[in-house]
């Protein structure tokens, strides 16, 4: 999740591992000495959801959209610091690279948006 972040440019953090997601119900990589990898098991009705592909270095490699992203951030907080969750929305927003309609739609499809709603509404206030 924190290499997604940084891979969309929404977090200072310097992921130490690639984030990979399995399903429950896969196998998990064998741990390889480069680059250093942590799992993370998403139940199947999550691990499908937002899925972008990208080219690194010639390879296309499936990177979970910025709003799928955010929604499992703020869902995984025993995974990923609240605060990191809190920057990565300011940063989506004020360099406007999701809306808040697809940040919302992607945390109700994602179980996080009662989570995530209060800080949504917190950045997009007028007031």
């Amino acid at each position: 999740m924190v290499s997604a972040l940084a891979y969309h440019g929404l977090t200072d953090q310097m992921p130490r591992k690639v984030w990979m997601a399995v399903s429950v119900k896969d196998w998990s990589p064998s741990a390889s000495s480069y680059p250093p990898i942590r799992i993370v098991e998403f139940r199947d009705r999550y691990i499908h959801q937002g899925i972008e592909h990208h080219t690194i270095s010639g390879t296309r490699v499936p990177i979970y959209s910025i709003p799928k992203t955010l929604a499992d951030v703020f869902r995984n907080r025993k995974l990923v610091d609240r605060s990191v969750a809190v920057e990565a929305l300011r940063a989506t927003l004020d360099q406007r690279k999701a809306t808040p309609a697809s940040i919302a739609n992607a945390a109700m499809a994602g179980d996080a948006w009662n989570i995530m709603r209060p800080y949504l509404e917190a950045l997009t206030s007028n007031g």
